[in-house]
């Protein structure tokens, strides 16, 4: 009979935030497949847990992945944990998850505490929606186009970033998206937790000569919608690029980035004026 595959979040930084639950699973499964097994371990003792780990990581991911599968077949249970929050959030984890699922495996989760929903909580910027992106490009020009690449998305946008390149990532998203309301959380859930909120600018000014360690949470407003230009506008600006010869296609395209009408509601008026 197969085994279980448990997906088992940690802790962030502060270890009280483990769940009871998370403990039981973590003390009587088989295995434990953990990012670092030396970080775990430090977990795993301060909870007297003895359970043997065995490393799965980001460069080991694609051959442990079938090995663990294996071991789940012939009837192990596995979990598997992260160095902090949930695995395959931003960390490995997808590999062995999707391997299980194949091979008709039970994958159950065990969910705890994320620095993505704690620090939404607490940022004061809209949680109905929001957008995940993962890790802000590390080179400058992937960095802008990452930013660029968001610059329509209405929803909240969480992100994280290494300490150390906070201060250019904020200069080149308030170069790219403008003056964007941001929350920067650092050390959440840790002695020195801290939120820095403000516009873009103000956040950069006010961290610039605080050296920041460790990864930081980002989230950044969403795009504030464009005002509804009425009939007669649309309908000026369609005549105005149509006389310069383009097609109604592009036109559309080109006014409904403008007048927040969407670009079928564009063409359709257009189409209208050429049948009148």
């Amino acid at each position: 009979m197969a085994g279980t595959l448990y997906v088992v979040a940690t802790p962030i930084g502060n270890l009280e935030d483990i769940t009871q639950r998370a403990l039981r699973i973590l003390g009587k499964v088989d295995l434990i497949a953990a990012e670092d097994t030396r970080h775990s371990r430090k977990l795993l003792d301060h909870f007297g847990i003895a359970t043997p780990s065995t490393s799965y990581h980001d460069h080991s991911e694609r051959s442990k992945a079938p090995q663990l599968t294996e071991r789940l077949r012939s009837g192990s249970d596995i979990a598997l944990i992260c160095d902090a929050g949930t695995p395959g959030i931003a960390d490995p984890g997808y590999r062995l998850v999707s391997a299980a699922i194949e091979a008709g495996i039970e994958v159950v989760p065990i969910p705890g505490v994320s620095s993505v929903t704690a620090c939404l909580s607490v940022g004061g910027l809209p949680t109905d929606r929001f957008a995940f992106e993962g890790f802000v490009p590390s080179k400058a020009t992937a960095r802008r186009k990452f930013f660029q690449a968001l610059a329509e998305e209405p929803r909240t946008i969480v992100c994280f970033e290494a300490g150390r390149r906070l201060v250019a990532s904020l200069a080149d998203l308030c170069e790219t998206l403008g003056r964007r309301r941001v929350v920067v959380g650092r050390e959440v859930t840790k002695m020195y937790e801290d939120f820095a909120r403000g516009d873009v600018d103000e956040v950069r000014d006010r961290l610039a000569d605080a050296p920041v360690r460790g990864e930081v949470t980002l989230l950044i407003a969403g795009a504030e919608p464009s005002p509804r230009a009425d009939r007669s506008e649309v309908r000026r600006r369609v005549d105005e690029l149509r006389a310069q010869g383009m097609r109604m296609k592009d036109v559309a395209r080109q006014v409904a980035a403008d007048t927040g009408w969407s670009s079928n509601e564009v063409y359709e008026l257009g189409v209208s004026e050429d049948k009148g």
